[in-house]
């Protein structure tokens, strides 16, 4: 199993030449870029994906490995119910076992109120076909055994998955070579190449690449990237810390989650842990520049961020990362390869303590190894999916709100369809980029 998570000493896989020429160049080597120049090569297109480090090797790899419809956004789910079925078509065309495992996922509830917030959000599930359903006391100790907490009930759908991030995206980039997709690690590209107001290409630090198509998937580096032709999004990058334990007995297939602890089986034998709606954000301009359009989300959820008070050198949103810079020189991007935040340390002692608290049955809880990720996010917690009309050409999807991995064959097939001007399948209005600047009310969805 490839070494989890991806980090600058993993090997390049793919290392070019970029082409001179392409119908679509994709930006951005993570689970959503890697699914969107899938697609567009299966549909015949041209397509190169650049990739400024390696394939997955910042959030893309660095997530709980969850495939979930459970608690979806509701503008989301119809396209997470597709990306589902995707996966397990997917999953059949790699060449390495990716980890597919439908083991269901349960939110679990300690209080009467918990419950009926899950309650709440199961017409929408039951309006695309969704299996969630509410289990009761009974059921929760029969389906997780042996829990130290007792539990008023919980949501539980039995047809969500997991995968291991670290291998799956991967593999999925070797389907999409298969299929013609031209794969580059370590070019990062530095700018667009803009003609007469439309997109003509690329300027990559290996040079310039001309297309009439580009696709930005480029996660927490997204808004930066944009800023720089003048396209302004509110979005943040949070840290969110994982741990992995070391080989313990296996006590339920899938993922849950109570108010302290989330964890799933990985397929090494051991567990992933993470905190389930702590996060924790690096203060830079950005973040100021877009408090307004947060406001809703921070009171709906005030104690679910940390603030940190400056984010380190070459993060996106550090003070002294620049804003501005000549396509012809070094960009921000090639100067952080690799978005790779250290964890916080009090916080795996914290996930530790409260897996063994729950489930102290299982033993010592020894923790493997654990690292961080940068989630790129959005005031309404859902992504930004469109075509930008003030450059006709690109095509952003970003945002993903620490959904991406689960949902990315969807998304990514989504983008594929609105490059080649055709019927995504799904309505995308929520996903507007216009939302930011016309005026609508920042609308945080009944997601849970």
């Amino acid at each position: 199993m490839t070494g989890f998570p991806i980090h600058d000493a993993t090997p390049v896989t793919w290392p070019g030449p970029p082409p001179a020429a392409a119908d679509v160049v994709v930006i951005g080597g993570g689970v959503i870029g890697v699914c969107a120049a899938l697609y567009l090569a299966e549909a015949g297109q041209s397509v190169v994906l650049l990739e400024k480090g390696r394939i997955a090797a910042e959030q893309s790899s660095r997530n709980w490995g969850w495939i979930r419809q459970q608690g979806r956004d509701p503008d989301e789910l119809p396209i997470m119910v597709e990306a589902n079925a995707l996966w397990r078509d997917l999953a059949q065309r790699t060449n390495v076992d990716i980890g597919l495992t439908q083991g269901g996922v349960t939110y679990l509830a300690k209080t009467q109120d918990e419950l009926a917030r899950y309650a709440e959000w199961l017409p929408h599930a039951k309006a695309h076909g969704v299996d969630s359903r509410l289990l009761g006391r009974a059921e929760v100790s029969d389906l997780i055994p042996d829990m130290s907490r007792p539990y008023e009930g919980a949501l539980y759908t039995a047809s969500d998955m997991r995968a291991e991030p670290w291998v799956a995206v991967p593999a999925l980039a070797g389907v999409a070579q298969r299929a013609g997709a031209r794969i580059v690690e370590n070019c990062a590209v530095r700018a667009l190449d803009i003609e007469a107001g439309q997109i003509a290409g690329v300027i990559t630090e290996a040079g310039p690449i001309k297309a009439q198509e580009v696709v930005l998937a480029g996660g927490a580096w997204s808004s930066l990237f944009l800023r720089r032709h003048g396209i302004s999004i509110p979005q943040l990058s949070v840290r969110a810390t994982v741990a992995a334990t070391e080989p313990m007995p296996m006590i339920y297939p899938g993922g849950a989650a109570d108010d302290r602890v989330a964890f799933r089986p990985r397929r090494d034998g051991g567990y992933s842990l993470a905190a389930g709606g702590f996060h924790e954000l690096f203060i830079g301009p950005d973040a100021f520049r877009a408090l307004p359009k947060y406001l809703a989300q921070l009171r709906a959820d005030p104690l679910g961020t940390r603030f940190l008070v400056k984010a380190p050198k070459g993060y996106p949103d550090a003070w002294s990362t620049s804003r501005t810079w000549d396509a012809d020189g070094p960009s921000p991007f090639e100067a952080m390869r690799i978005l790779d935040p250290a964890p916080n340390r009090r916080k795996v002692d914290q996930l530790c303590r409260s897996f063994h608290e729950l489930l102290p049955g299982l033993g010592p809880v020894r923790i493997k190894t654990a690292w961080a990720g940068m989630i790129d996010t959005m005031p309404d917690v859902v992504p930004v999916v469109d075509r930008v009309a003030d450059i006709p050409g690109l095509t952003v999807g970003t945002g993903m709100s620490g959904h991406g991995f689960g949902i990315g064959p969807g998304m990514g097939k989504v983008l594929a369809a609105l490059v080649m001007g055709r019927d995504p399948g799904h309505d995308l209005a929520r996903f507007r980029l216009s939302r930011f600047s016309d005026g609508s009310k920042m609308y945080v969805g009944p997601s849970v």
